[in-house]
């Protein structure tokens, strides 16, 4: 795109970089806001600037080398197991902080906070340099001014989450749910699996729901009953079992569907599938009891 200032195309791309930027820098303010609420406040706007300058910085490289770290394969799936294990530390309370105010501690000091956003940005802006590269045309200055736009946004959207988060502090969920989400959309995007989740469409749903039961297991793991607190393991466990035996089934080339199978070996997979996972899940509860009364006895003792 040649540059005139004032020609339609490049104004329209501009507009477009901005919207983008709008709906996409949010998130990374989001993730910066969240990680930096713990911290005093003069760490806090250090934390913000630092996050955003290294945000950018790492949004300007993948602009760069974004076409070659997409063909990496396995580099999207990687990224989506990155973002699980980063909604988990974002959702883990703070021991030292009042149960009742719900708070996370991702980081606690300067640069374990700067550290984490920037990993975190890393993977989330991967959807923000795709749209301006997009919309820019190949223009290194609407690029460019795209990245720098992106600042303010992200700065001023820190201050905020900040304030919320003091006020509303259910709003740390929201950010393990944008994480877990994106973890999601990575995972399912990955090209090595793309042709599987296709011919395996009922994966899908459950890739999505393993991956936000694990992001957001410490922030209910906090608000269940010691009684209910066994499915935090349980869910996603018979998930991953779930999916494994669909894999395993694909591997075999075994119809584990018994309404369509028609060989002893479909039938033998379903009942795998669906009565499998009944010993481990009782093999768990009991080590479970062992370990908690253990403890118990250990803490009167």
């Amino acid at each position: 795109m040649e540059v005139d200032f004032l020609s339609g195309a490049f104004l329209s791309a501009l507009l477009a970089i901005v919207l983008i930027d709008l709906v996409l820098a949010g998130d990374n303010a989001l993730i910066i806001g969240l990680v930096a609420r713990n911290l005093p406040k003069d760490t806090q706007r250090k934390v913000i600037l630092w996050g955003t300058f290294g945000a950018i910085a790492v949004r300007a490289v993948m602009a760069i080398l974004v076409v070659y770290i997409l063909n990496l394969p396995g580099f999207m799936l990687a990224g989506g197991l990155a973002l699980v294990w980063i909604a988990r530390k974002l959702l883990t309370p703070d021991p030292e902080r009042d149960a009742s105010h719900a708070a996370a501690a991702p980081a606690a000091t300067f640069a374990g906070a700067v550290r984490t956003v920037v990993i975190a940005d890393a993977v989330m802006g991967i959807d923000n340099v795709l749209g301006i590269g997009g919309a820019a045309h190949g223009s290194v200055l609407l690029i460019v001014l795209g990245l720098v736009i992106s600042v303010p946004i992200i700065v001023w959207g820190s201050h905020l989450v900040i304030r919320l988060v003091d006020r509303f502090p259910s709003v740390i969920l929201l950010g393990g749910a944008v994480l877990a989400w994106t973890a999601y959309t990575m995972i399912v995007r990955e090209p090595l699996l793309v042709a599987w989740f296709e011919a395996h469409a009922a994966a899908k749903p459950l890739i999505a729901i393993l991956v936000f039961s694990i992001s957001l297991a410490p922030w209910y793991t906090e608000r269940l009953s010691e009684t209910s607190k066994p499915l935090v393991a349980l869910l996603p466990g018979m998930l991953a079992w779930m999916l494994a035996v669909e894999m395993a089934g694909s591997y075999f080339q075994v119809q584990i569907d018994y309404l369509l199978t028609s060989e002893t070996g479909g039938y033998a997979f379903e009942a795998i599938r669906w009565l499998g996972w009944l010993p481990l899940a009782a093999l768990y509860l009991w080590l479970r009891e062992r370990i908690v009364l253990g403890a118990r006895r250990a803490a009167r003792g």
